[in-house]
């Protein structure tokens, strides 16, 4: 894995950074590589319980794709005619969101900076975002004439709705951590020095916690915002049974009788 992502697993919590501060972690190919080998193998591992999303420095969380190496790519394909550019996001992008959305554990997205693009894209496909008080969003597509990508099209209407999601996206601008708490793309803003450990609290919260509860809570959601009350009622029935028989169910059941704060096994 490049070191432009680090990875490490402990005590239940896998911690994914971005690590190009310099170039405001954008998404050079080695990157979006080295991420896509991350979230996947978090996604995979069942020591991991819960996963944490952030970046280093504090000037941003991530920016999207570094445009300096897609200017050079696109000449390569106007020279070569392949077109192989434009195939990040299937082999990169598309993979990364359906990891990070999909993993039976949740994640945090700890947002130190300007999360614009895929960076936006990667922040709202989190089930859960803590936020700089000096962060800012931006949907950045249309300003550079690309539709979007790394799922935004799907996560952002579920966030703030199709109408504002079509208003950030046809006419992109930044958009402050407050207006992003009042949108719902921040669940919670800190002030910026206090981010990183804030980020880690909740998402340490969440890697002892009932993890076959969290996943079927995360089904769930995905599942009843593209169907009919009957058929989610049906899969909350399906999900209630899966959770009901997990050993985290009874050990939570024997502590309330018991008058003790549960701890749970993650299965």
């Amino acid at each position: 894995m490049a070191d432009t992502v680090l990875y490490e697993v402990g005590d239940g919590l896998a911690t994914i950074t971005l690590n190009r501060p310099e170039a405001m972690n954008a998404l050079n190919i080695a990157t979006k590589v080295a991420l896509r080998e991350a979230v996947e193998s978090a996604a995979a591992d069942e020591a991991v319980r819960a996963v944490l999303l952030t970046s280093a420095g504090d000037r941003a969380f991530c920016v999207g794709q570094d445009l300096k190496e897609h200017i050079t790519l696109l000449a390569s394909d106007r020279e070569t005619g392949s077109g192989q550019t434009m195939t990040t996001v299937k082999e990169h992008y598309n993979p990364i969101v359906r990891a990070l959305t999909e993993m039976p554990k949740p994640v945090v997205a700890g947002v130190n900076g300007v999360a614009a693009g895929a960076g936006l894209g990667f922040a709202l496909a989190a089930d859960y975002r803590v936020v700089a008080d000096t962060a800012a969003f931006n949907t950045s597509f249309a300003g550079v004439a690309l539709t979007a990508d790394s799922g935004i099209s799907w996560t952002l209407p579920r966030v703030v709705g199709p109408g504002r999601a079509a208003d950030l996206l046809l006419f992109p601008r930044s958009i402050s951590a407050q207006d992003a708490y009042e949108l719902g793309i921040a669940n919670r803003v800190v002030p910026s020095g206090e981010l990183r450990a804030e980020a880690e609290k909740v998402a340490r919260a969440l890697a002892v916690g009932p993890t076959v509860a969290y996943a079927a809570i995360k089904e769930a959601v995905a599942y009843g915002l593209s169907h009919s009350l009957t058929e989610t009622l049906d899969k909350e029935d399906e999900l209630q049974t899966r959770a009901g028989q997990s050993e985290d169910h009874a050990i939570a059941v024997q502590a309330f009788v018991n008058k003790e704060k549960p701890k749970y096994l993650g299965r």
